[in-house]
């Protein structure tokens, strides 16, 4: 059989497959079935940080494992569950991990749990990550908060056919849209005020993501500096693009959980990752918790 002819033939099965949006739909009716709540707030937990998870009160949590469509953590930090309940009396949901494209998946499937937040209600994401410190007077073990990003992995999660029914607020959707303010200003001027209330230091800078999973070389680092970044990771930047897609707000906070290849001359291990998030964690936790009701 020619082989024109053999894909005519395999077009009709592939048809059948459902679309993003019946993918994400079907996860998130599946979780309105199991808790009767609407999230104004969603939060993506980076490394280190899922402990934050426990601040939710009177928590529902579902692990990723269950729910349809959705994909499943493998890097140590991320648990792999969502975790719903109130903080503050902000009903919010909280992904305990992420998934990343460096674990094989496509961005399709890295960016799915945040189409899901804003079907299930939220208008605004909380983002955050561990980063690479860039910037020399931005020390290990910082809270940033990300004022702009840069797009170094090579793709966009907004690739292939638009679908404007994700869209959770009127003129959202667009097949072309906006990236000027793709973390609200007025967000992080509120992350500030809480932080300086609080006296935690928290600088503004821009976060450079790149694919991974090695870490960058001391060259690749001069050059992101000479680029203007100040921090870089391999996560966020597609979550922030598709939450934009939709017209969700979007707070970013880095934790600098180790300066980047070439800053300090020191080998960058994961494990140092995880225990800087740990050491951070009483400041991140006392920040978030505050902040969260003066989202709404």
């Amino acid at each position: 059989m020619r082989e024109d002819s053999q894909e005519q033939l395999e077009q009709p099965e592939q048809a059948k497959q459902p679309d993003l949006y019946t993918r994400a739909t079907a996860a998130a009716d599946f979780i309105r079935a199991k808790i009767q709540l609407t999230p104004s707030i969603g939060i993506i937990l980076g490394s280190g940080l899922g402990n934050f998870a426990s601040q939710v009160d009177s928590p529902y949590v579902i692990p990723y494992s269950e729910i349809p469509n959705w994909p499943l953590s493998t890097v140590a930090g991320h648990s792999g569950k969502l975790v719903l309940g109130h903080i503050a009396g902000v009903p919010v949901a909280v992904m305990q991990g992420r998934v990343h494209a460096y674990e094989g998946y496509a961005m399709e499937q890295v960016t799915f749990p945040t189409r899901v937040l804003g079907l299930l209600g939220c208008k605004t994401l909380i983002v955050t990550n561990a980063a690479g410190g860039i910037r020399p007077t931005i020390p290990q073990g910082s809270l940033v908060a990300i004022s702009d990003h840069i797009n170094l992995t090579g793709t966009n999660a907004a690739l292939g056919p638009n679908e404007p029914r994700f869209a959770v607020i009127p003129g959202a959707g667009q097949r072309f849209f906006d990236m000027s303010t793709a973390y609200s200003p007025k967000l992080r001027s509120l992350a500030q005020a809480e932080a300086a209330k609080q006296q935690i230091p928290l600088s503004e800078g821009v976060y450079i993501a790149v694919l991974g999973p090695s870490f960058e070389t001391p060259a690749e680092i001069r050059a992101f500096r000479t680029l203007g970044a100040d921090l870089v990771g391999m996560s966020t930047v597609h979550e922030v693009i598709v939450a934009r897609h939709m017209g969700i707000e979007v707070l970013g906070i880095s934790l600098v959980t180790n300066m980047a290849a070439g800053v300090t001359g020191e080998t960058i291990h994961h494990e140092e990752v995880m225990e800087i998030g740990r050491r951070v964690e009483a400041q991140f936790t006392s920040l978030l918790v505050a902040l969260i009701p003066q989202l709404i």
